[in-house]
């Protein structure tokens, strides 16, 4: 028998498992951190900021934030035994979580608010770690119909956070200036002109080349703040339990119990979205070992002063559109993370990028999340009357939070950590309506596709 050689073996490695030449690692990575450095710094500035942190201590916890992302981040992209899901996903602090810890911190004096917040995460990270292998089993609920409107609502869940860049997320002043849009467009243009012109590798890196080019335009007219690096420290080392040692309060357990739930539902989905953009699809065990890695970072992050860490959809969006599917360049991204963390003044590097241009280029990234999404949709027969009801309920209330933020502000706070998210209710909408109008109370097999026209009439009972 004649031996295959190690080219052809090489050859049949998934794109997902291929390594690339370091320059390409690196600049490839970097473009990942530069995509959601913006989703993990905010959520410590909003919690930090409540509990009446001075300058010094937040700069320290957004440094924590970043080095624990980047562990959680290594701990999913490479893994070990049974944990990380083994493709291009960053991690990084969950938005979910934030209303929970900024009511924490306004019921509790503030030299606890954080122990409490760090305790609470802990326990949470511990619980959602051992019920993430039954939690994958609900990978079978997970059709295309479903897939496709939760990938879909991602995309256009995340599309406020752009324009929110645009604008700079001030509610004082939420409407952008000439200035702002002109510069989110210019750069928007830029990554667009590089895309149709450039080929190979600069194709691929389109995005970071677009928000380089656009820092440097916004120079003159005042837009980068270049102080930050001046007051950033080259080492800073997030030490252990810098606040305090954890403290465990059973209602901020609780509530974080639930976020813990509500993440493993959204890493699901995004895990579920990335097996189909980078053609391998995610089965049971993959979305197990992908929601370990989740729930062990968030367990490990409150040593390090972080908190509940999950999957960052945004960088999807960056995945599908440089086609670059090796999971070691994001492994890259997150050692670049941790050394940011570790250096506070390469974190103000990445910091310089203004808001508008971070915004232009958010457009394409999160735009391509929804497009994929409706690409997924595709692959869903709609012309069953059924599915085609699941995506409308599924994509319109999963919408009610988009467009009327203020919505469920009348509803209990715990209840909030759910409705909030357009991405979990339209999950949970989407994955019940499946439940109800395929599974339950249905023979096995296939049945006559129902024609659209039949969605408002009634569906008579199936005999058991």
């Amino acid at each position: 028998m004649v031996a295959t050689p190690a080219p052809a073996i090489a050859e049949r490695k998934h794109p997902v498992d291929q390594t690339l030449p370091p320059l390409k690692l690196i600049t490839s990575g970097l473009q990942h951190v530069a995509a959601m450095y913006a989703g993990v710094v905010a959520p410590p500035l909003v919690v930090g900021k409540a509990c009446g942190l001075s300058g010094t201590e937040m700069t320290f916890l957004v440094g924590a934030s970043l080095f624990t992302a980047g562990l959680a981040t290594l701990l999913q992209t490479l893994g070990f035994w049974k944990v990380g899901a083994k493709l291009p996903f960053v991690n990084g602090v969950s938005f979910a979580g934030v209303a929970p810890l900024v009511a924490i911190a306004d019921t509790t004096p503030h030299r606890d608010s954080l122990p409490i917040m760090f305790g609470a995460v802990m326990v949470a990270g511990v619980l959602g770690f051992l019920v993430a292998p039954y939690f994958s089993r609900l990978v079978r609920f997970f059709p295309p119909v479903v897939t496709g409107s939760v990938i879909t609502l991602i995309g256009v869940s995340l599309l406020p956070v752009a324009v929110g860049w645009v604008a700079g997320n001030n509610p004082a002043h939420p409407a952008a200036g000439l200035s702002d849009i002109a510069l989110a467009v210019i750069t928007l243009v830029i990554v667009l002109v590089l895309r149709r012109l450039l080929a190979g590798f600069l194709q691929q890196i389109a995005v970071l080349i677009g928000l380089v080019a656009g820092t440097l335009i916004a120079i003159p007219f005042g837009r980068t703040d270049f102080s930050p690096l001046g007051k950033a420290s080259v080492i800073g080392f997030p030490t252990p339990f810098h606040f305090g040692a954890p403290q465990f309060q059973v209602p901020a357990v609780v509530s974080m119990c639930i976020v813990m739930l509500v993440c493993l539902t959204e890493s699901t989905a995004d895990i579920l979205a990335l097996g189909k953009v980078v053609e391998k699809p995610a089965d049971e065990a993959v979305l197990a070992a992908g929601l370990r890695a989740d729930t062990l970072g968030s367990a490990i992050s409150p040593f390090f002063n972080g908190f509940a860490n999950s999957a960052f959809a945004q960088n999807i969006g960056l995945v599908a559109i440089t086609r670059v599917r090796s999971r070691f360049v994001v492994a890259a991204g997150g050692v670049i993370l941790i050394l940011m963390g570790l250096s506070p003044v390469l974190a103000s590097l990445i910091a310089l990028v203004p808001g508008p241009v971070l915004g232009g280029a958010g457009i394409v990234l999160f735009g391509t999340v929804a497009a994929s999404g409706v690409r997924t949709l595709a692959e869903a027969d709609l012309n069953d009357g059924n599915n085609l009801l699941i995506m409308a309920v599924a994509l319109g209330i999963g919408i009610v939070p988009i467009v009327a933020p203020d919505f469920y502000d009348g509803v209990d706070q715990h209840l909030q950590i759910v409705l909030k998210s357009g991405i979990s209710t339209g999950c949970l909408v989407a994955v019940v309506l499946n439940l109800v109008f395929h599974h339950l109370g249905r023979k096995p097999g296939p049945g006559p596709a129902e024609p659209v026209e039949a969605v408002g009439e009634p569906v008579p009972s199936a005999s058991r």
